[in-house]
Order: structure tokens, then sequence, then C-alpha cells
């Protein structure tokens, strides 16, 4: 999962179609995420890397895996440190490089919470839904209202001592140049209407890996598999359905 989110998301619309498709899922919260380690002192990607790596051996791996955001990132560093645990690779809304807008959004939230500024729920929950959803979701009034409510309720639950050593994790490093040394077969797909990491970023890191796939799917901000679950859950199976699976 993306920072600062539970591994339980996958099991509103990933989960249930990946299991009917025929696979064994097993979803997790990255460290970080409470109950797990919180490691308020400090994480790395090594860490989060070796967590996952020691998750897949734990269940007799190797395995197809499947992250977004920081998920990606852990994937695409997974693939490329230990291919042996890893069939595919499927990277969600990702980036090999740091960007200067995303890297001061990071350190501007950082700041807030170290300052212990905090918004007005509703003011943190619009500002959420336009950074994350695509207009195309925010259309209908019922739908807008609809993940409103949702932001402005988890906007009003002050983020814990692991999620807050998650938003401080390292992202100054370009790694695309390392990405060539991946041989897993993999699929990145970005979300058209992302603004956190917009498509071209994961555009980047397919390019960057040997004979991986791009995908471009139309109406989906940073959260696409939450907003157009059909077409990236159709998109993620076809993949793993795929040659060489």
């Amino acid at each position: 999962m993306g920072t600062g989110s539970p591994g339980r998301v996958w099991r509103t619309y990933q989960v249930p179609a990946l299991v009917k498709a025929g696979f064994r899922v097993a979803t997790f919260d990255n460290r970080g995420i409470a109950p797990s380690e919180e490691s308020a002192h400090g994480m790395r990607i090594e860490d989060l890397v070796a967590d996952t790596a020691a998750l897949i051996e734990l269940l007799g791996g190797p395995a197809y895996v499947v992250g977004t955001s920081l998920g990606a990132r852990v994937t695409q560093e997974l693939a490329l440190a230990r291919p042996d645990l890893v069939r595919k690779a499927v990277m969600l809304a990702t980036t090999g490089r740091p960007h200067p807008l995303a890297s001061s959004l990071s350190k501007g939230e950082q700041a807030l919470q170290q300052q212990g500024v905090k918004l007005p729920p509703e003011y943190a929950a619009a500002i959420k839904a336009m950074l994350n959803l695509s207009p195309a979701t925010m259309e209908s009034d019922e739908s807008a209202q609809q993940w409103l409510d949702i932001f402005e309720y988890s906007a009003s639950v002050a983020p814990g001592p692991g999620v807050l050593a998650q938003m401080r994790m390292d992202r100054s490093r370009n790694r695309l140049a390392d990405y060539a040394r991946i041989t897993v077969p993999s699929l990145v797909v970005g979300f058209a209407d992302d603004r956190m990491l917009p498509p071209m970023f994961g555009r980047e890191v397919a390019d960057a890996i040997p004979g991986a796939r791009f995908v471009e799917l139309e109406k989906c901000g940073h959260y696409g598999y939450l907003e157009q679950p059909e077409a990236v859950n159709r998109t993620i199976i076809d993949f793993l359905h795929g040659a060489n699976a």
C-alpha cells in the first residue's frame, strides 16, 4: 500500500477480483502502520523491501507482487534486489526519481505535523480529494460528498508515529538507471489524472525496466484502484495470466 494506508484497502476491490481469477492473495501492513512495527525512530525503503521479502519467503514464494505509490517503489526495489521471490511485478502510480513538487508537498506535510498545525477537517478533506481523485470521480455531487465524508473522517485522526516515519523516508535518489537491471516481467500502470505522481513518471519506470509494459488508465487519480477498480483489476489480471505467468 501507499504511505499511511493499511493493507486492508486492497480488500475492497482488488482481493475479491484476484481470488475470483484463481489467485491466493495475501495483503499486509507496511512497517509503520499500527499494529505492525511502527519504527517511530525512522525507516528506509530497504527495510520495507526486507519485510516484504521475509513475508514472501514465509508464505513459500515466489509471488506475484502488486504495489501502489510507496508500495510500487517497494515492489520495484524488491524486483531488483530479490528477483528470485518475484514472479511478476505490478506497479501502480509510481516513480523512479524525485520531483520538486512532490518533494515540496511531502516536506510541507511533515512541517505541519512537526509544528502541531491541524487543518480544519473539511479543508483537509477538500485538499486530499483534489490531490488524489480524478475530476471525473467528483462530477457527481453524491460521489463527491461520499469521498469528502471519508476524507473528513480520516483527517480527524492524527497520524501515528509510524506514518510520520513513512512520510520522512528518503525519496531523494534517482533510481531509474538501476532499474535497467530488473529482469522480472513488469507492468507499470499510470493514472491519467494523477496529480501526485502523473503518469509520465510511471512511463519513465517502464522505459527503464527491460521489456516492461506501460498502461495508462483514464478517469483515474492517484487512488485509481478505488475510482476505476474494474479497469485496474482487469489490467492486473490480464497481465498476470499472460505469457510467462
